[in-house]
């Protein structure tokens, strides 16, 4: 299952966060932005809370911002989209350097700029911190049905698989003459990505088989030696959902004062 597969965003450290039990931080990671999300977009202190709870995060983490910034440009297509909100969305307008902007469509992008940036930081944190092989064994512990654990693995595992194979077969392409920009080369460009899902496709029969033949049963064993995280203890979950906790603290009190 590839033990030894070490995802791109993972930053190697030895600091308390990176030693904490893969299921705490996977709990902390879905409660605090479960909390960002419920947070009323009208108000904008919130906001600088969650930040600030991230950047202690990084802090005890030894995770130094200039890392995590340009990992975050995933999210530009959606700060696209809400860019175009004040223009599109009717109602109450306002007058800002000369444009006329809705004030619905302001806070309508301002809350998908704000909850969008927050919720990628802190999964960014959660895999730099976390390494991809303990996050079998941490869904088996938190529950998840077996059926979907494998599933979830295999993808993780073999995604990276699947970006090389596009790169030898652009590569492939570009060496015997192909042109991506040239609309000729469409054609050749569709057989290219049916030819991956077969290869996918059977690439998945023979691993599928190779576990089988192993004595694979579905589930997710607990094996010494492979996860590097043990069980976590009452102390540790307090510990480690204490970021989580003050992120709802903060939700909650946004509310009330609402």
């Amino acid at each position: 299952m590839g033990a030894g597969h070490a995802h791109p965003l993972y930053r190697a450290g030895v600091t308390g966060v990176h030693r904490a039990p893969t299921e705490v931080k996977l709990v902390c990671l879905v409660i605090f932005v479960f909390a960002v999300v419920a947070t009323p977009r009208e108000m904008f202190w919130p906001y600088l809370a969650f930040a600030v709870i991230l950047l202690v995060v990084w802090r005890l983490a030894a995770i130094p911002v200039r890392w995590i910034l340009p990992r975050m440009l995933i999210e530009a297509p959606f700060v696209v989209l809400a860019v175009l909100l004040p223009f599109a969305e009717s109602g109450e307008r306002v007058q800002v350097a000369g444009l006329s902007l809705s004030v619905t469509g302001l806070y309508a992008a301002w809350g998908i700029v704000v909850k969008g940036t927050l919720g990628v930081a802190a999964s960014l944190t959660f895999a730099a911190t976390t390494q991809a092989r303990e996050l079998p064994l941490a869904l088996s512990r938190l529950g998840v049905p077996a059926t979907i654990t494998p599933i979830f693995v295999m993808m993780l595992r073999y995604v990276d698989l699947l970006s090389a194979e596009i790169r030898r077969m652009q590569i492939a392409r570009a060496a015997r003459g192909d042109s991506p920009r040239l609309l000729n080369q469409a054609g050749a460009i569709a057989k290219g990505v049916g030819s991956l899902f077969l290869r996918s496709y059977e690439r998945g029969e023979r691993v599928h088989l190779a576990m089988m033949s192993r004595g694979f049963s579905g589930t997710i064993p607990e094996m010494s030696g492979v996860a590097t995280s043990v069980k976590a203890t009452p102390a540790q979950w307090i510990v480690v959902v204490t970021p989580a906790l003050v992120a709802v603290v903060v939700a909650t009190t946004a509310w009330v004062l609402r």
